[in-house]
């Protein structure tokens, strides 16, 4: 059951727990054309049912030629067509890109190098042979892109060369999320002691662009306990994998988000990480494989348990691996937090390439994080200094 935790992970350490809670929940994988494939993640290997390209394929428009010229013309080959094999030295036929190139050619002569008199060719040839091997791009069953890989377009078009009509696919997880607190607006100006949601409208963005499928926002949730898991349950109704929340990570008056998971027989797999800003944040693996993600209420601290938490724990889910961190070189200083790790938000200048520090930044600040490229990570007990190159969580 869930209990009031005394240990928090160092941050690289919560990152692994995630995932690896995410990898062993997976679910199995189905069947999609690929019209249906497009942002979902690969189940398996996609691997070349057939070498490709599968026949010599010319480069050019010219003529397939064989041995030396001048070359008789005996016909033509266009895409799309079988090409018969040229048999006699000092013949050639007229072939056009994409074609296949006859058994029997010596060398293909490009158009703009050719010269036709009545039914003769004659020209050089700028190179050896100006065609695609058999096999050039890949063998029969050769592996193309790992298990795991994101589908996108280029990846759905490879797919479709390398003559798949199908893919098994990992679903994008549905992920619910649940806004709390008895203090938002969600329309209008902020006033009399409440303030406007910022975080309703921008999680389910920030989750669809990390491939989920992200429900409507439930805005704004009352501070009960009653509605905290009265909520979570209809979540968890609807069909999420993973329910996000929003406030009440910490163990004030209004917080009640540990009790509603000791309620729901919740058991945590993080609970508070070495991180700032954003530190009380949490996963709690649900029974039946489900998840909630706890997200700090200050906007920029719930961006960072997302990137934290919920990015590689929705990487788990669909077979990805740990998302790979990038790197940035600093163009000025990034103090450190002391013993936690520290994600400083940053920006590119394009003039010199170099990340800077961005002003507006504190945790119930959005101002620096809309200019930001994402996090530089500033290790425990040290600083980041001009011209270090440190890791960068990139903004999804």
């Amino acid at each position: 059951m869930a209990s009031h935790p005394t240990t928090s992970l160092p941050w690289p350490d919560a990152r692994r727990a995630v995932h690896a809670a995410g990898a062993a929940a997976m679910r199995a994988p189905v069947t999609v054309p690929l019209v249906e494939a497009e942002g979902l993640t690969l189940a398996e290997p996609l691997t070349a049912r057939a070498p490709m390209p599968a026949f010599p394929t010319s480069s050019v428009d010219g003529w397939a030629v064989r041995g030396a010229g001048p070359w008789r013309i005996t016909g033509q080959v266009l895409a799309g067509s079988p090409a018969p094999a040229l048999t006699t030295d000092g013949t050639c036929v007229e072939i056009a890109t994409g074609a296949m190139v006859p058994t029997g050619a010596s060398v293909i002569v490009r158009v703009e190098d050719s010269t036709v008199s009545g039914d003769e060719v004659t020209g050089e040839a700028r190179a050896p042979h100006e065609w695609r091997d058999i096999g050039e791009e890949a063998a029969g069953g050769e592996e193309l892109m790992p298990a795991g890989t994101r589908i996108n377009p280029a990846v759905l078009g490879l797919a479709a060369s390398a003559g798949h009509d199908v893919l098994r696919v990992h679903k994008a997880p549905k992920v619910a999320t649940l806004v709390f607190g008895d203090e938002l607006l969600v329309e209008g100006v902020a006033g009399d002691g409440r303030v406007r949601d910022a975080l309703g409208p921008q999680v389910p963005a920030w989750l669809r662009r990390l491939g989920a499928e992200a429900l409507p926002p439930v805005v704004p949730v009352p501070d009960t306990l009653d509605a905290h898991v009265d909520a979570l349950k209809k979540a968890l109704d609807g069909g999420a994998d993973l329910i996000c929340t929003t406030g009440g990570t910490m163990h004030g008056p209004v917080d009640h988000l540990h009790p509603a998971l000791k309620e729901l027989g919740a058991e945590y797999v993080v609970n508070t990480v070495e991180v700032r800003p954003g530190f009380p944040m949490l996963v709690a693996a649900l029974p039946g494989g489900r998840f909630v993600c706890g997200l700090p209420g200050n906007p920029q601290s719930a961006v960072v348990a997302l990137v934290t938490l919920v990015m590689p724990l929705l990487a788990g889910l669909v077979g990805a691996p740990v998302p790979p961190l990038g790197t940035v070189t600093l163009g000025a200083e990034v103090p450190g937090r002391g013993g936690h790790t520290h994600l400083a938000l940053v920006r590119r200048d394009p003039a010199d390439g170099l990340a800077y520090p961005l002003p507006h930044a504190n945790s119930a600040m959005l101002r620096g994080l809309a200019r930001a490229i994402g996090f530089a990570v500033v290790a425990p007990d040290t600083t980041g200094t001009p011209g270090a190159s440190v890791p960068l969580v990139a903004l999804p």
